[in-house]
């Protein structure tokens, strides 16, 4: 900065000459100094954000950085961090992938949205959400089905292959049915994939007595706990391998 080098100089050489050297403005000159002379305002803020993105290897985005500041006491707003990130260079390191998508059109029987975007309950085994995703590992890719209570959002079944076929969902539905107590008869919410329409996927569900439910075509929001499930595994997990 031409400002750090004029200062740097001005006790050997005349100020003048300097700044007509580097081309600076007597006033623009003094008012940069009297910058350079006052504390960062940011200082610590700067200090603590850093440490965050450090500590969790790149991978947090300044929402995450500002929920981290919150719970460690600190008043900050999130337009804040993110300038306080540009300015130091953060970026997250994080590169998104295009998800696996297992519509394929109308293969079998849709069933309709009964979940609706609402995922409380009041007890296990009251709801489960589940889909399938897609990790690359090398040139190679893996597919996890996984099932989730949305009770206490814990995966109580999973499966994991080299194929997004029916034998995977399946496997994960038979495991989660294996689970259930007498009189345990779950709403069962997917999305529209081709495993889900299957004649051998409502049979499942049938025999156990749930009540299978859909999303609306193309519509994440309406899987949502599962969706977000994925991405924060894929996140602190998979990404830091």
């Amino acid at each position: 900065m031409k400002v750090r080098a004029v200062v740097s100089l001005k006790a050997q050489y005349r100020l003048d000459v300097l700044l007509e050297i580097a081309g600076l403005a007597r006033s623009t000159f003094f008012y940069h100094q009297a910058r350079l002379q006052d504390p960062d305002p940011h200082a610590e803020l700067k200090a603590a954000i850093t440490e965050v993105f450090e500590a969790n290897h790149g991978r947090y985005g300044h929402r995450r950085i500002h929920c981290a500041l919150v719970k460690a006491g600190l008043r900050v707003a999130k337009k804040t961090v993110l300038k306080l990130m540009r300015a130091l260079g953060l970026a997250c390191q994080v590169r998104r992938k295009k998800r696996y998508i297992s519509y394929r059109g109308e293969t079998g029987t849709v069933a309709p949205n009964l979940l609706e975007r609402d995922f409380e309950a009041s007890a296990p085994n009251q709801k489960w959400v589940t889909d399938v995703t897609e990790f690359r590992v090398g040139e190679d890719k893996l597919y996890l089905s996984p099932v989730m209570d949305l009770f206490d959002r814990q995966i109580i079944a999973f499966s994991v292959g080299t194929s997004p076929n029916l034998q995977l969902t399946n496997s994960s539905l038979r495991a989660a049915i294996a689970t259930l107590g007498d009189g345990h008869t779950p709403l069962v919410h997917s999305d529209q994939g081709f495993q889900y329409q299957h004649e051998s996927w409502r049979r499942l569900l049938a025999d156990a007595g749930a009540t299978q439910s859909m999303s609306r075509k193309g519509n994440c929001f309406d899987n949502a706990v599962i969706e977000n499930f994925f991405g924060h595994l894929k996140e602190e997990l998979f990404h830091h391998v």
